[in-house]
Order: C-alpha cells, then sequence, then structure tokens
C-alpha cells in the first residue's frame, strides 16, 4: 500500500521541498500547514504542475481534535496515510539558562512530543491494518552541538528521537519503520536575515565545505519512505556534511 504522504509544515522550508520530492516518488501528497494558505496553494500547485497528487490541509497539529479531522480529511480526500512525515516546528527561542521556564520547555514538547504522538496514533490503526507504514520525524543534529542557549529545544529533540526508538520496536511486527532525519543548519526562508559571517563561520567547520540544501534532507526523507529502506528503523540519520563530526 504505502499510499499517500502526510507532511506537516509543509507550506514553507524543509517541508515544502520535502512534499515536493515525495510528490515525484509517485504519493499523493497532503500538504498540512498552519499558517501561510497562500504558500500551501503555492506548494500544491508546483506538484500537481509537475504531473504530481496534492492537496493542501490547515490544521493545527498540537491541538488533538484537529489531528484527527486532518487525518480523516486526508483519508477521505486522497486515501489512507501510508506514509507520516512529522516536520511541523514552531518558535525557537535562544534564552539564557536562567531565563528559560516550564513553559518554555512546553512550547518545544507540544511540537516534537506532543504532536508527534497525536499524528502516530491517528495514522497507525491503518497502517497496522495494511501490514506497512513509514513514519519520518524531522529531529536536529542539536544534540550533538549541545548550544546552551537552546536546552529547551534540545531536550525536546532529545525526547523525540526516543519516541522514534520507542515506536520503532513497537510497530516493527507490523511492518511499520520509525526513523528520525536530523538537519544540521539547513538555510531556509525564516534565515533570510542571516549574518553573513555567521554562515562563513558555520561552513568552514562543515567537512563537506558547503551549507547544506533542503535538498539535501528531502532525499533522505525520500529514502526512508520508499521499499529500499524496508529494513531500516529506530535510525537517526545526520545530514549536516560531517559537521558534528568532531
Amino acid at each position: 500500500m504505502i499510499g499517500t504522504a502526510l507532511v506537516t509544515g509543509a507550506s514553507r522550508g524543509l517541508g515544502a521541498v520535502i512534499a515536493k520530492r515525495l510528490a515525484v516518488e509517485g504519493h499523493a501528497v497532503a500538504v498540512a500547514y498552519r499558517s501561510g494558505t497562500e504558500a500551501a496553494r503555492g506548494v500544491v500547485a508546483d506538484i500537481r504542475s509537475a504531473g504530481g497528487t496534492a492537496e493542501a490541509f490547515s490544521a493545527d497539529v498540537t491541538d488533538e481534535s484537529a489531528v484527527a479531522e486532518l487525518t480523516a480529511s486526508v483519508s477521505s480526500r486522497l486515501g489512507p496515510v501510508g506514509i507520516l512525515v512529522v516536520n511541523a516546528t514552531g518558535p525557537q527561542p535562544e534564552l539564557d539558562l536562567e531565563a528559560v521556564t516550564w513553559d518554555d520547555h512546553l512550547a518545544q514538547l507540544a511540537f516534537f512530543v506532543k504532536s508527534p504522538t497525536l499524528l502516530m496514533q491517528a495514522v497507525v490503526p491503518t497502517m497496522r491494518e495494511h501490514g506497512e507504514g513509514r513514519i519520518v520525524q524531522i529531529g536536529s543534529d542539536v544534540l550533538e552541538r549541545t548550544l546552551p542557549h537552546m536546552s529547551a529545544y534540545t531536550a525536546a529533540k532529545a525526547a523525540q528521537h526516543s519516541l522514534t526508538r520507542c515506536w520503532a520496536r513497537a510497530l516493527g511486527p507490523f511492518g511499520i519503520t520509525v526513523n528520525t532525519v536530523a538537519p544540521g543548519w539547513i538555510p531556509v526562508e525564516r534565515h533570510a536575515g542571516a549574518d553573513p559571517e555567521s554562515l562563513a563561520a558555520y561552513t568552514s567547520d562543515v567537512p563537506l565545505g558547503r551549507m547544506g540544501r533542503p535538498e539535501d534532507v528531502a532525499e533522505a526523507v525520500a529514502f526512508l519512505a520508499s521499499p529500499r529502506a524496508a529494513f531500516v528503523t529506530g535510525e537517526r540519520i545526520k545530514i549536516n556534511g560531517g559537521h558534528t563530526l568532531g
């Protein structure tokens, strides 16, 4: 089956490129987004103009009822979800350790623990029924970088990959693989104002000698979503050009 791919946070950035790449693989793609209706429609238009199938779906993927409505709508309009790409994210503020509050932690956990859990629970019954499925979480290499001003984000990303490992163990007997793709700094729209000196400094520490591109991440997701990765599960694949090799 495999079938329809649901990509959250897909109106822009990594999500948009991932959605387009999965459409090239022949999947109908649900472009899920919370804001940016025109951008989401643009992603759908690009997929359709290239001969693919896609529709846009607006939803708050941190809300239980909204997730239930989203997955029901996707299944009704495009077919059962066989691939789930958990990509949606929120603000990632840089905070001194003394300033971090429990609410700051909860804000990150909502996107990287609550939302993935709600989405997984919504799509897994159908995947089990068909005896196969793919779940790919978009993580981060921030775990290796241990940036002190990103402690809440880092903790949530670590928790997210722990979910991947637990789910891989639990869902493997049903033919469902679960993996994490962990990008390094991949400049997208929200980095438009990035300091050129910061970009140059980061690049100088990348063994492959360049910044990553969204397409690099999309290729890894496409592989994990495909039959080629049928025996890969519970893994965390860093897409950062070797930046965290040490």
